[in-house]
């Protein structure tokens, strides 16, 4: 794994392109010979996201070492499924390990030595129980971009801590406007602050306790 692309601007992903301002600047490419594992890793606090990955072969040169010349002629290849399969397996997370095969990917194109690229961000990611106060914070000089935010519950787990079972059951609950409240409190300040709080989102679930995740960038 290694920061910045390996090859020409012309050389990135076909699918989806690394088009935002957030992947050009801070995204990492990923590339991955066939029959290894990628390992895609984030700093502590921080989450994956996906931009765009792709299983398949687009240059001789890529993953050749000791591959025979019929192994490398085909380079319009590529598996439709790459990003969704990375997006699925490694949204959200602190790291993600993902094997580059064709059992995992299918095979787009027989008898050629494929590789793995994947481009991704790693983003700071908030979470805070209900009725307490959640700050953001950038270092000086930056501010706050809000690529998500979600007031409700999707496990048991979180913020768990002293509530009863009754309070933790319903792990489908969000409130649609959880992103949009907090990118239009937080979007371009250096720091900002919030209740994870009913007044605030509104109650998705009546009887759940709930907490607010929030992913985030500072630029």
């Amino acid at each position: 794994m290694s920061s910045g692309y390996t090859r020409a601007d012309t050389e990135t992903l076909r699918k989806p392109p690394c088009d935002s301002q957030i992947c050009r600047l801070s995204h990492v490419h990923s590339v991955t010979c066939e029959g290894s594992q990628a390992n895609l890793q984030c700093g502590e606090g921080q989450v994956l996201v996906i931009h765009g990955a792709d299983y398949g072969r687009h240059d001789k040169t890529t993953c050749s070492a000791g591959r025979p010349a019929s192994q490398l002629q085909v380079v319009q290849c590529s598996s439709q499924t790459s990003t969704d399969v990375v997006a699925k397996s490694c949204n959200g997370k602190n790291s993600c390990t993902i094997s580059a095969t064709s059992s995992v990917f299918g095979n787009p194109c027989f008898g050629t030595y494929k590789y793995l690229e994947v481009d991704y961000t790693c983003q700071s990611q908030s979470v805070t129980c209900e009725g307490s106060q959640t700050n953001l914070q950038c270092e000086k000089g930056q501010v706050l971009v809000i690529h998500g935010a979600d007031y409700g519950r999707h496990d048991k787990t979180t913020c768990s801590a002293g509530r009863p079972a009754s309070q933790l059951q319903v792990v489908q609950c969000s409130s649609q406007t959880s992103t949009d409240v907090v990118a239009k409190s937080c979007n371009g300040k250096s720091s900002c602050t919030l209740s994870s709080s009913n007044s605030v989102f509104g109650d998705p679930c009546v009887g759940t306790y709930k907490y607010l995740e929030v992913v985030y960038t500072c630029q």
